[in-house]
Order: structure tokens, then C-alpha cells, then sequence
């Protein structure tokens, strides 16, 4: 008898089904398991016969052959022990009701005793079963948090084997629903420890994160230590725009994968912030390893990438943050697989101005030379930093600043700003693939960013005196639609053209 049973896999982000195909044959003791399966599938055997046994069944002494289909397609992972399982006490007798399993779908890691342990990828799973039409999906009861926010499949939770086996012959109702919730729900329960108001000075840092979370544009503190350039990098989320249920399902999918989703909520509601240390290999932060799992770029998506003290990080690394910074994904290449994961991340980054770090500071005396000034800076190459839309100068801030009494303006008031403007922004790009200005193409660019003479005679000078790329120049018009959206105004100014160009720091001072 071949017994056949539905399961899931995990491609990049998505789901595919596999079909776990199960037949014992007459012979010597013997299990093969074929279907390109990786090496924490093969030693399922082990694992799904010393559960099966503890969990009161038998286990044939007999050859047994499964089958991973479609065969082509690696499988990764111990979320096949369970379906295997099933599929062998199908063959033996032991699950009685072939019709009734043929209903599930079954995920899961099986412990010696036969307990389901959680697996990774179970929110693209269940979303890729919605998709092909799939109704029941019985999962690990520690994954139930992120099944409670899909919709269109029933989805339940066992705690061990036997429970399983029991409620599919029934004779005992071992398997639990899982009770469904709004996104708003999981909204709701989204805290921010920090708040722009205890940011003391730095007003025009704060106006420039301001203009970049309006925009979506990626952003560079330039000061020395300790004047709160970190500080004011983790405010950043408090104003962002809340993540819409689409991105949260996004980025979800992604950390699922990963095995980063915290199982105590299930799902992303709040924007990732990533901080990944200088250290950190290409690998890490661009994903890879034997499986091209997601790196902190694309766990980043939909959120914040933060990387402090930037000419830290390996020339290597920063290169390789080009693509993703212009596609808004990343290639994974590795000989198993090549996966393309999305990355639509805002970059914060901080730096010193030099190696002392006190170079252009009004309070501290540089004590660098002019070719260590220039050999500190050359590590940060003039491609990158066209493609971070502001520069922006974070100095120490005074005693008085930090003694007063008085409260800067909250989070909460300019967050209100940055919705506003994001709405002019969805407004205006609707019925397109384009949702901020710093994401604007070169027909957004024609449509949205028409100067006046004044205009165009500023961005003139300005590109003229300071050498500018043409990606400079690009990214000098977003900032500066991003201002007029900001104050409501329809057309871009002169003065909105002056305070962008005032945001390209290292093209107007550190140049040496």
C-alpha cells in the first residue's frame, strides 16, 4: 500500500506544496528517503520511528521508501517528520481513516518522545495552503500564534503524535483550532520605549529625520561622540508611518523563515529595526549559508537598517548594500540555491567625521591630519553615498540644551506630519507600484518634480559648484518634493531646493 500525504515546503519566501509519498515493501529492514531531501530531513528516520514507538504504536520491520515530491525541489528542514509519520502508520494500519487525513495538511518537527516541535516558514506555508486551496493545516502548537492572522484556512494545533493519530481515527479530540485576530488587534499591543522629545537639541537632525521618514529616504549622521547620533537613529521608528497588514505580512514572512518571529505575538506590527554589529560578515548581513537564508538586509524589509559607525563595517559590505539600495532586493546566490529576497529597508547610518571624530566640531579641536581626515573618509565610496538621499551634521550639544527643563516636540506630533505627507504621497503615485518619494523612477520624477525658473536656477548652481552626479541631482529633487509635501505645497521652491541641497553634507564640507 503507498500512502500519500500533503505537506509544505519553503522556497525563498514562499510556499510549495509537497507531496509525501510513503510505501513499505517486503524485505530487510531498511528506509530510504529520496527527493532531494537535505541533511536535517534525512535523519528524520531516526527521530519519526523512536516517536512513533513512544508514542504507542508500532513501527514495521520492513523496507520503507518516501518520496519528497515534486523531486526536483531541495527540502530543507525537519517540518517533514510529521507527514512522514503519518504517512508510515497510514501504511501500517495505525491512522485508520485514509480519507480523513487525506483533509490535512501536516507540518512539524517530532521529538524522540512524540512531541511536535515548532519549525520555521509556517506563516508562508499557511499562506501558500490558502492559496491553493487547501482547508485544514495541522501545525505545532508553538507556531499557533502566527496562524491566528490568516484568514481562509482552518488551521490547528496539536501538542504531540498521539494526539494527532487519536482525532484523525476518532477516537479522541486531540487537535485545537486556532482562534483567529485582526491585524488591529496586534497593532494595538505595539509599545515605543523611546520618544523624539527626550532627544535634547539637534533641531535640525530632527527636522531631517523627519523629511526622511516622510519620504522613505535613507539618511547619514555625521558627528562626533556622544553628540546622539544613535539616539536619534532609534527614535526613528516612533515616527515612522504604521505598517499597513501587506507589509506586515512581508516582513512576517521573512523573519518566519529566518526563525526570528517572535512566537508570543505571531506578527511583525511594528517596522523591523536592524542594528546588525561592524563585525558582521557578508553573509550576515546579505543572507546566504547552505540554505541562502535571509540576511539582516531583508529582515530589515519594510523597516530600518541601522548601521552605526558605518567606515567600520568591510568596504565589501558596504558595496554590497548597492543593489539593495537601488532594487529594493537582494541576490542570494549560493551553489544549493539562488533566492531573491526583498529589501525595501530606509538606511540610517552614523559615522565620525574622522578618525578623532571631532573634525568640523564647535566645542572639540581636531587633532587629525588632512590625509588621515581624507584616508578615514575614502572608506565610504562616492557610488554609496549618492545613494543615501541626506548628510546630515549631528554636533555636541550644550549644557543649557541639556539642562532645561522644557520637552522637545513628541513623536506622536510629527509622526502626524509624516502621515499627512505620505498620503500626498500615495495620492499622487495611485494606481502605481510607487508608494514614497524616495522610490520614484524617472517618469515620477518628470511628473512630480516640475521646477520653476527660480528652481531650476538654485538645483543649477548648486550642481554646478558642488560637482554633483546625476544620482545626486536625483536624489536632491526627491528630498526637495518631500519638503513641499510636508508643508502642503503643490510645487517645489526655491527654498525647498535650498534645504535639500543644505542636506548633502559630505558633498558641500568633508571633502578634502
Amino acid at each position: 500500500m503507498i500512502a500519500k500525504v500533503k505537506s509544505f515546503g519553503v522556497a525563498g519566501i514562499d510556499g510549495y506544496m509537497v507531496d509525501v509519498e510513503v510505501d513499505i515493501i517486503r524485505g530487510l529492514p531498511k528506509y530510504l528517503l529520496v527527493g532531494q531531501p537535505d541533511a536535517s530531513a534525512r535523519e528524520s528516520r531516526e527521530r519519526v520511528e523512536s516517536a512513533i514507538r513512544n508514542s504507542g504504536f508500532s513501527f514495521p520491520s520492513s523496507k520503507i521508501v518516501v518520496n519528497l515530491a515534486p523531486a526536483g525541489t531541495r527540502k530543507e528542514g525537519s517540518l517533514y517528520d510529521l507527514p512522514i509519520a503519518i504517512g508510515i502508520m497510514l501504511c501500517e494500519g495505525e491512522v485508520s481513516d485514509a480519507e480523513k487525513a487525506a483533509e490535512f495538511a501536516f507540518i512539524g518537527e517530532l521529538g524522540l518522545d512524540g512531541e511536535i516541535r515548532p519549525v520555521p516558514g509556517v506563516l508562508p506555508i499557511l499562506i501558500a495552503a490558502r492559496e491553493m486551496g487547501i482547508k485544514k493545516v495541522i501545525v505545532p502548537a508553538g507556531n499557533a500564534k502566527e496562524a491566528q492572522y490568516i484568514h481562509g484556512v482552518t488551521v490547528f494545533v496539536a501538542d504531540n503524535l498521539r494526539d494527532v493519530v487519536t482525532a484523525i481515527n476518532g477516537t479522541a479530540t486531540g487537535l485545537r483550532p486556532v482562534d483567529k485576530k485582526t491585524y488591529d488587534d496586534a497593532k494595538a499591543a505595539v509599545k515605543h520605549s523611546l520618544d523624539l522629545k527626550f532627544v535634547r537639541g539637534q533641531f535640525v537632525a530632527k527636522r531631517a529625520l523627519e523629511i526622511a521618514a516622510a519620504g522613505g529616504h535613507n539618511i547619514l549622521l555625521i558627528g562626533p561622540p556622544g553628540s546622539g547620533k544613535t539616539m536619534l537613529a532609534k527614535c526613528f521608528p516612533t515616527i515612522l508611518p504604521d505598517l499597513t497588514f501587506a507589509e506586515s505580512i512581508e516582513a512576517s514572512k521573512i523573519h518566519s523563515i529566518a526563525g526570528t518571529l517572535d512566537m508570543t505575538s505571531g506578527i511583525i506590527a511594528a517596522r523591523p529595526f536592524r542594528t546588525p554589529h561592524h563585525t558582521a560578515s557578508r553573509a550576515a548581513l546579505a543572507g546566504g549559508g547552505q540554505h541562502s537564508r535571509p540576511g539582516e538586509i531583508s529582515l530589515a524589509h519594510h523597516g530600518v537598517l541601522f548601521l552605526d559607525e558605518m567606515p567600520e563595517y568591510s568596504r565589501s559590505c558596504l558595496e554590497m548594500l548597492r543593489q539593495p539600495l537601488e532594487d529594493n532586493c537582494i541576490t542570494v546566490a549560493r551553489a544549493q540555491a539562488t533566492v531573491e529576497y526583498p529589501a525595501a529597508f530606509t538606511l540610517i547610518a552614523s559615522m565620525n567625521p574622522c578618525p578623532c571624530g571631532n573634525y568640523g566640531s564647535r566645542v572639540q579641536k581636531c587633532t587629525c591630519t588632512t590625509s588621515a581626515i581624507a584616508k578615514y573618509l575614502a572608506r565610504l565610496s562616492g557610488p554609496l553615498m549618492d545613494r543615501i538621499d541626506m548628510h546630515i551634521e549631528v554636533d555636541n550639544v550644550t549644557y543649557d540644551d541639556l539642562s532645561g527643563a522644557r520637552l522637545s516636540e513628541s513623536s506622536t506630533d510629527v509622526k502626524s506630519r509624516v502621515d499627512a505627507a505620505r498620503g500626498r504621497q500615495l495620492a499622487r503615485f495611485d494606481g502605481t507600484n510607487t508608494f514614497s518619494n524616495a522610490k520614484m523612477g524617472e517618469e515620477d520624477l518628470k511628473r512630480s518634480c516640475v521646477l520653476c525658473p527660480s528652481s531650476e536656477r538654485v538645483l543649477r548652481d548648486a550642481f554646478d559648484k558642488l560637482s554633483l552626479s546625476a544620482r545626486a541631482y536625483s536624489r536632491i529633487l526627491k528630498v526637495a518634493r518631500t519638503i513641499a509635501d510636508l508643508e502642503g505645497e503643490a510645487d517645489i521652491t526655491p527654498d525647498h531646493i535650498a534645504e535639500a541641497v543644505g542636506y548633502r553634507g559630505l558633498d558641500r564640507k568633508y571633502k578634502v
